[in-house]
């Protein structure tokens, strides 16, 4: 026998592991057909071969305590003790997630030595399903933009090419599943930060409806158009991490009754006469670079090869009225968080001309211009309500353009027209954001240069299963699972 040949056998294990799904995985640590040791183990060394490419993955912690942790969970299965669905999973949250005893640096010079005393709800969920935190998934300084990079981390790159954007504000979190470096991944999303990264990585995201994931905030009775939700590479796996994720938590009393329990058993929807209206760029309001509608609309084409309707529509509503409420409402709403420390001088220098832009855009507002972007949020929900009663579901990109280059902050301009904003080339999803509906990214396809393109399946609000069951009939029918990034595919 070859002198190398157990290390090239514990490698392979190893490569196994990895490559498992989530739901797959969780069924063979169960069983004992797998050590948590041995699945912590796989996953660092994938993290060692990959992230430095890459950035996803940062403040990752001792190895040493983490194989302690996946010994402690081994010990739990063999005294017979009840695990939970997550149970040995190495996890690394988004660095806006306060994770107890880990940096929580929120991209932010500021914050860059803050280590939390507890847990957010997210997090203590996680880890109350038997998850091990093993670091953060790098963001974009207080989660602004979609575009993952920061001064704390730096940049973080795609997992199809490292010299392009991986998305944001989700970025790391997309590149550590597309890459085997984490089984599955939490999320947020406010204008995209759950969808745009998962089509720029070939993977999923899910921005649900508000409420369906409780969340620690400052404000309760106001709540934030942000909400959490989960990223996987399948369906199977992202509803596994949704059933943990959702539930009413009184600590969240906007959060939606339940346990997450209707998200466990999945079952694939009869497509066969479902109608969907193709959002496209909303009769040009949201331009899109040359190739990205082609992508989507290849990708329309398996739906009609599964019995489904596709037709073009719009709300009965101007997406330019609307898209001036979003940012109304966003630079209140994240202007009214940043204000503290934009009124301290010594902070301000440290904050990112995009965080400054919020703040004093929040500034020059009253409580009747917030108002007002509150009455036409609810008047373009309400068109976007009448349009489902139209169609069973609406489909959309995720991005108006392809993965831009990493060194560049956000694209000046898309299809010929400028964008005022850093996040006006984002416009697509926010609107979809502003309706309040469910929004569900999955692999579209590639373009002309092989980089990757989502779609987001739009169902009515509080229809997060409903946006399930047509992912898992469209992933049986594209099949996107087979095709690797080239990191992956190499090895």
């Amino acid at each position: 026998m070859p002198a190398d040949a157990p290390r090239r056998a514990r490698m392979t294990g190893a490569a196994d592991i990895v490559m498992m799904d989530a739901v797959r995985l969780g069924a063979a640590i169960h069983a004992r057909q797998v050590s948590c040791v041995e699945v912590m183990d796989a996953y660092l060394a994938q993290i060692e071969r990959l992230n430095p490419a890459h950035n996803a993955i940062v403040a990752l912690q001792d190895r040493d305590g983490l194989l302690g942790q996946a010994r402690e969970r081994d010990a739990q299965l063999a005294r017979g003790e009840r695990v939970g669905p997550l149970h040995g999973f190495p996890l690394a949250v988004k660095d806006l997630q306060a994770t107890r005893g880990i940096v929580t640096a929120q991209g932010s010079p500021i914050f860059k030595d803050f280590v939390p005393d507890a847990d957010s709800l997210v997090v203590e969920r996680l880890r109350g399903a038997g998850a091990i935190v093993i670091g953060k998934t790098n963001t974009p300084e207080f989660g602004l933009g979609s575009h993952t990079y920061n001064p704390v981390y730096g940049v973080t790159r795609n997992a199809w090419d490292p010299s392009r954007s991986a998305g944001g504000s989700s970025g790391g979190a997309a590149v550590a599943l597309a890459l085997r470096m984490a089984p599955v991944a939490d999320g947020s999303d406010y204008g995209g930060s759950l969808r745009n990264p998962a089509g720029w990585n070939h993977v999923l995201g899910f921005r649900t409806s508000l409420g369906r994931v409780p969340n620690t905030v400052r404000e309760d009775w106001l709540p934030s158009m942000s909400v959490s939700g989960p990223m996987a590479r399948n369906v199977g796996d992202l509803a596994l991490l949704l059933s943990v994720m959702a539930g009413f938590d009184a600590r969240a009393p906007l959060s939606l009754d339940g346990d997450g329990g209707e998200f466990r058993d999945v079952r694939e929807r009869d497509p066969r006469g479902l109608r969907i209206g193709w959002l496209g760029d909303f009769g040009g309001d949201a331009p899109c670079e040359p190739g990205v509608l082609e992508v989507c609309e290849t990708a329309l084409k398996r739906f009609e090869g599964l019995g489904c309707v596709v037709e073009p529509a719009l709300p009965d509503y101007a997406p330019d009225a609307a898209w001036a409420a979003f940012k109304t409402i966003r630079s209140w709403q994240a202007g009214g968080a940043l204000l503290e420390h934009y009124r301290d001088p010594a902070r301000r220098v440290l904050m990112k001309p995009e965080a400054v832009f919020e703040v004093e855009s929040g500034l020059k507002l009253t409580a009747y211009d917030v108002t007002a972007a509150s009455l036409a949020r609810s008047e373009w929900s309400q068109a976007v309500r009448r349009l489902l009663e139209r169609y069973d579901y609406l489909i959309a990109p995720t991005a108006q353009v392809f993965p831009f280059a990493a060194d560049e902050t956000w694209p000046r301009q898309v299809a010929g027209r400028t964008m005022d904003t850093y996040h006006a080339w984002m416009k697509g999803v926010c609107l979809v954001s502003l309706s309040g509906c469910p929004a569900l990214a999955v692999p579209a396809g590639f373009g002309a240069q092989g980089l990757p393109m989502g779609i987001q399946i739009i169902a009515p609000v509080h229809r997060e299963l409903a946006c399930l069951e047509l992912a898992l009939a469209y992933e049986r029918a594209a099949g996107w699972e087979s095709r690797l990034p080239p990191a992956l595919a190499a090895s």
